[in-house]
């Protein structure tokens, strides 16, 4: 049977405390108790691994129920495949035309999750136990994290009502944006030779129709968001189409060179050249119009004298 803990230290305090008051025997005993106390120091480990009551049970934290094992896997699942898609889709940005499966697929998997919340009949709430029974509540921060990037986004412009497909504006301008980039590179292989010395006549002349269909339709896409667009929202573009647009017009202005002419140059010019004429026609109609008027002396009539007066009065008596 193994020594109770502390036994050996309380043997070594005893025979320090009984030393004899005699020199020898004192270094004797001294002598003795440092034997003992190395003894007692080499055999330290052992006694701490052979303490019977110091061994604590292994706790192992308490396990979902089957149910809400699946609902946090499948919610683990779809934050992978989302977040994939999302780093996947960056640049060029695509994230609301090959993300929407994702997205909705996680909104689903969400709402199963929280569908229980506040529902005191369940035997077992798989919401409070994932969503609610911890401070950092990570489910609840990745939901909304994909959340505030999809509306960030403006994914929901580019989509129908139901977020099942792309909408039908969005659908032509992909279109538009898909034959402006085949007109570049197809004019582009048509003058490999001229490319160091960024003549881009070819592209410029040739797909000059295609872009201005693609830019004419982009901006009647901004005037519709405005007012509300097919979709519902009233913000700006997604950002697929956004930086679609923004891509073009950076190859056509800036790699390219080139420039659209404008179709109402001539009533610019017109419009423009009246109403810097207007000050000059208010100047000169004012200057014919008025009048110099000039000062005019009225000088007072000389009282008569008493002779002429009664000349007068006999003349006409």
């Amino acid at each position: 049977m193994a020594p109770p803990p502390g036994f050996h230290l309380l043997l070594l305090l005893l025979l320090v405390l009984l030393l004899p008051p005699g020199p020898a025997a004192g270094l004797q005993a001294l002598g003795e108790a440092a034997e003992m106390a190395a003894g007692l120091r080499a055999g330290l480990p052992e006694l701490e691994l052979e303490l019977p009551g110091l061994e604590l049970p292994e706790l192992e934290p308490p396990e979902l129920e089957p149910e809400c094992r699946r609902l946090l896997a499948a919610f683990a699942e779809g934050s992978a495949a989302l977040s994939g898609c999302l780093a996947r889709r960056a640049r060029p940005v695509r994230l609301c035309q090959a993300c929407r499966g994702q997205y909705r697929s996680l909104l689903g998997r969400y709402r199963d999750i929280a569908r229980a919340l506040g529902n005191s009949s369940e035997s077992h709430n798989c919401a409070k136990s994932i969503l609610t029974s911890d401070r950092l509540q990570i489910v609840v921060t990745l939901s909304e994290f994909f959340n505030e990037t999809w509306e960030t986004a403006n994914c929901a412009n580019c989509l129908k009502n139901n977020s099942e497909g792309l909408s039908n504006s969005t659908v032509e301008f992909l279109d538009l944006f898909n034959k402006s980039l085949t007109c570049f590179e197809h004019n582009l292989q048509g003058q490999a030779v001229d490319v160091s010395s960024n003549n881009y006549t070819d592209v410029c002349k040739n797909c000059n129709g295609t872009y201005k269909m693609l830019n004419d339709l982009y901006n009647n896409l901004q005037k519709l968001n405005r007012h509300g667009s097919e979709s519902g929202h009233s913000a700006h573009l997604c950002i697929d189409v956004e930086d679609a647009m923004n891509i073009t017009r950076k190859l056509w202005s800036r790699t390219f060179n080139c420039s659209v002419p404008c179709s109402d140059t001539v009533p610019v010019i017109a419009v423009s050249s009246f109403i810097l004429f207007l000050p000059v026609v208010f100047y000169l109609s004012s200057f014919l119009h008025s009048k110099q008027k000039k000062r005019i002396l009225i000088l007072p009539k000389r009282i008569q004298s008493n002779a002429s007066l009664v000349n007068i009065q006999e003349k006409y008596s």
